[in-house]
């Protein structure tokens, strides 16, 4: 990757600054119900008011389609970062504009302004050359520390940072740049990769591109299914996607290719087929190749959940993203329990541990598991160690 500018190298002194941040939290009638991407864009914030900067902060939130949805506004987001920072973050409930263009100018060092939702316009995800000259014209320099959104070319991560001269990244998308390029750059062997969750699609590419460094990819969850029906097994009423059959074939192809290990379930817990998974005791334990008519797989089986924690156990480095069942509804969480505290032992031994966001977060966040580094972007970790150079990042190293 060629050398992205860091915040520390650039002069935000008596600067206006416009950042990027990844405000996307959870709200619930109008409460934030997780400040936890809040509190990550800390550092970048307190830095550039620790070296004199006016800071107009811009993100996402939610799926408004180009429109003002109330739902979505960010003013939570202003009145939390307030409480946290203990001083007040200006919010108009305009994203550009007359309102907005005379706030921001009346702005002094030490300042603070917070942008509406980039998504209420149409053109933030068109990457409008209006819109995103509308946003530059508010700022001197432009930082960007949304990590989760650096694989989408908008207007606020991408066509911004075509206008403004001067700009880097902050704190946190540095970090992740980082710790997710120790698994791409001669990584301690072996080297065990976990896959699982149900976005088949977008596992494929990290497959192909991981398979020359990896020693050994474990396949789970929902996914698991159309690689099993590839092999010639019979999954029942379980998920497959037969669009990408040709897809998968390519993948084991490679990993055979580069001499390389996949590994998938050898038994799975089905139930009877249903449209809405719900906790059940009545489950069974079947081989994962022959799964009956009118049932549906829900978990890796006990089987294959040891034969996992072996390959773990004995590896230095590891990137997992993705359950390895349907995880919101226990008992069929199982598996993906016992993999999470397999990967703390790994963490706890010294071995390099990195859970690239997504569904797979929730694991760490909600408990006392050791984990070397845990992503704040699920599909941006995914591209990023598949190989591809990020719209976000290969815009600021032009």
């Amino acid at each position: 990757m060629k050398r992205i500018p860091f915040i520390k190298d650039l002069n935000v002194k008596d600067r206006k600054v416009l950042c990027r941040f990844d405000f996307n939290v959870p709200l619930s009638n109008g409460k934030i119900e997780d400040d936890n991407r809040i509190k990550a864009s800390l550092p970048t914030i307190r830095y550039l008011i620790e070296n004199g900067a006016a800071v107009i902060m811009m993100s996402h939130l939610g799926r408004p389609g180009g429109e003002v949805v109330e739902k979505f506004s960010l003013r939570p987001v202003a009145e939390r970062l307030s409480e946290i920072l203990g001083k007040e973050v200006g919010f108009t409930g305009q994203t550009v504009g007359a309102e907005v263009e005379e706030k921001v100018a009346a702005m002094r060092p030490g300042d603070l302004f917070l942008l509406e939702n980039t998504r209420f316009y149409p053109g933030e995800e068109e990457n409008s050359v209006e819109l995103s000259r509308l946003l530059s014209n508010l700022g001197d320099v432009y930082i960007n520390d949304a990590f989760a959104t650096a694989h989408r070319a908008h207007a606020s991560t991408y066509g911004i940072a075509e206008l403004i001269e001067e700009k880097g990244v902050g704190f946190l998308m540095m970090k992740e740049i980082e710790q997710l390029s120790k698994l791409l750059d001669n990584p301690e062997l072996p080297f065990t990769v976990v896959l699982g969750g149900l976005k088949l699609k977008t596992k494929i590419p990290v497959i192909k591109g991981l398979a020359p460094i990896a020693d050994d990819i474990l396949i789970g969850g929902a996914m698991s299914f159309s690689f099993i029906k590839v092999k010639g097994g019979n999954v029942g009423e379980s998920i497959i996607e037969e669009s990408l059959f040709d897809k998968i074939k390519e993948a084991i192809s490679e990993i055979d290719l580069q001499g390389k290990n996949l590994h998938i379930p050898v038994d799975v817990v089905a139930i009877e087929h249903t449209e809405k998974i719900e906790s059940s005791d009545e489950w069974d334990v079947v081989p994962s190749s022959n799964i009956p008519e009118g049932k549906m797989g829900v978990d890796v089986g006990p089987e294959t959940i040891a034969k996992y924690k072996e390959i773990i156990r004995n590896s230095k480095t590891l990137f997992w993203n993705g359950p390895l069942g349907v995880f919101e509804v226990p008992p069929f969480d199982k598996a993906t329990w016992e993999i999470a505290r397999e990967i703390g032992n790994l963490t706890n031994r010294g071995g390099f541990t990195v859970v690239g966001g997504g569904d797979t977060d929730k694991v760490f966040e909600d408990s006392d598991i050791s984990v070397s580094h845990l992503s704040t972007g699920g599909g941006a970790s995914l591209e990023f160690v598949s190989g591809k150079e990020l719209p976000a990042f290969k815009v600021m190293s032009r």
